[in-house]
């Protein structure tokens, strides 16, 4: 029997997987938000830093892709063969990360809903978003899951894109700031706009997402290749619609925004300049965006979470086993209610301060035992990186180290 007659998936066709719970987890308000402070200072210049930073993270992304199916092995289980040191830092991360996490992807929500219905207290908002992610993904398998986020995909495309399609004819003289160039000043604007496009340690959720899709052995790589292709051609979609809107609609006008509350100024322009509908079809385009990376976390980084307390107690490793252990549903429940605390209680400088320095340690972590991993014994020699990905893994390592000095350096000034 051939390698292809050994499943009723033919590989060659399997191609929409998991790659669209990585594009809506990656896509979240921080990206829009990035994407509109880029297109308000700099017009369309910064196009080619979020194509970079696409690059560089679909090389992480496949990478745990790649060491998932060549070894049989989750990304957890090789972080954990580096030193318990390793899944001693993954696990410490992962709960103070959640924590303030939960409470931020929550707040995001509840800023896009409150703008649609703000007859409704934002507290509310703040309380429901959360415990319903934790339903939808606590009851539901697998098959059921992605297909709501295809169907939150499918909301974002027509909402976000289209409403960039609108303001097109709106960028006249600025099409020549589409340039690539690096303004002077823009250095570590640049590198946290190429570092912050397309998730962070929701990636390595991938491998369990493969999992549950019976993706299984080294055939698969190609077909996983062109599934992580279509995340981050997703997600730089998405990025670059924010940027054109942006661009459009304010660089050039002195407006100072930033940050999610930027995104209501911007859903302001698009419905008082162009026609009100926008506005309503670009917030619900933030709304889904925020929701779908509250639905994929909960789910994705619960499956690390609990691959981690079985690597250390000796509980359930069996990936599409996790989903049904303690571990899976405590960490659920922890995204859910204690960030709650947070809202309402105000956020604890100290916990901001190390969350923010923990944030930064991990892109540069993860990419390094990428490095090490995939391109030791424990993969097939045919499966190892090669020339092209063990450069764009070290270009990701040094951007998130000059990035984590940046970080610390902010922290401690």
């Amino acid at each position: 029997m051939t390698a292809r007659d050994d499943t009723s998936d033919d590989p060659e066709w399997s191609l929409l997987g998991p790659g669209l719970l990585v594009a809506a987890t990656g896509v979240g308000a921080g990206d829009l938000a990035a994407g509109l402070v880029a297109g308000s200072r700099y017009g369309l210049n910064f196009v080619w830093a979020v194509l970079v930073g696409i690059v560089l993270k679909f090389a992480l992304n496949e990478g745990v892709g790649r060491y998932h199916l060549a070894t049989d092995r989750t990304i957890i289980e090789g972080i954990h063969s580096l030193g318990r040191w390793a899944s001693g830092f993954f696990g410490g991360y992962s709960l103070l990360w959640g924590f303030v996490y939960g409470a931020a992807a929550s707040s995001s929500c509840a800023l896009a809903a409150n703008a649609l219905f703000p007859g409704i207290p934002f507290w509310v908002y703040v309380v429901v978003h959360p415990i319903a992610g934790a339903v939808l993904v606590l009851a539901n398998r697998y098959e059921v899951f992605e297909d709501i986020i295809t169907a939150f995909i499918s909301l974002m495309v027509v909402t976000v894109v289209g409403a960039a399609v609108f303001v097109l004819p709106q960028l006249g003289d600025i099409i020549a700031t589409g340039l690539p160039a690096l303004p002077e000043g823009s250095t570590i604007y640049a590198l946290g706009l190429i570092g912050g496009t397309g998730g962070t340690i929701t990636m390595a959720s991938y491998g369990y997402w493969l999992s549950e899709k019976e993706w299984e052995g080294s055939r698969y790589i190609p077909v996983m290749r062109r599934d992580a292709a279509s995340a981050y051609i997703i997600t730089g979609i998405f990025v670059i619609a924010l940027i054109v809107m942006s661009a459009a609609l304010l660089y050039g006008t002195g407006a100072s925004v930033s940050g999610e509350d930027g995104l209501l100024t911007l859903a302001a322009n698009l419905g008082n300049q162009l026609h009100p509908a926008l506005r309503y079809a670009f917030l619900i385009g933030f709304w889904a965006a925020s929701f779908t990376s509250v639905l994929g976390t909960w789910h994705g980084v619960s499956y690390l979470f609990a691959d981690f307390v079985g690597r250390f107690t000796g509980g359930p490793t069996e990936e599409t086993q996790l989903r049904e252990t303690t571990a899976y549903k405590f960490y659920v429940l922890w995204l859910t209610f204690p960030p709650m605390l947070l809202y309402f209680l105000g956020q604890p400088v100290f916990i901001i301060i190390v969350y923010g320095a923990l944030g930064a340690v991990f892109m540069p972590f993860l990419a390094i035992s990428l490095l090490v991993l995939l391109n030791s014994d424990r993969v097939n020699p045919a499966d190892r990186n090669g020339p092209v990905f063990n450069s764009l893994l070290v270009v990701s390592a040094l951007l998130f180290i000059a990035l984590l000095v940046n970080e610390l350096s902010s922290l401690l000034l």
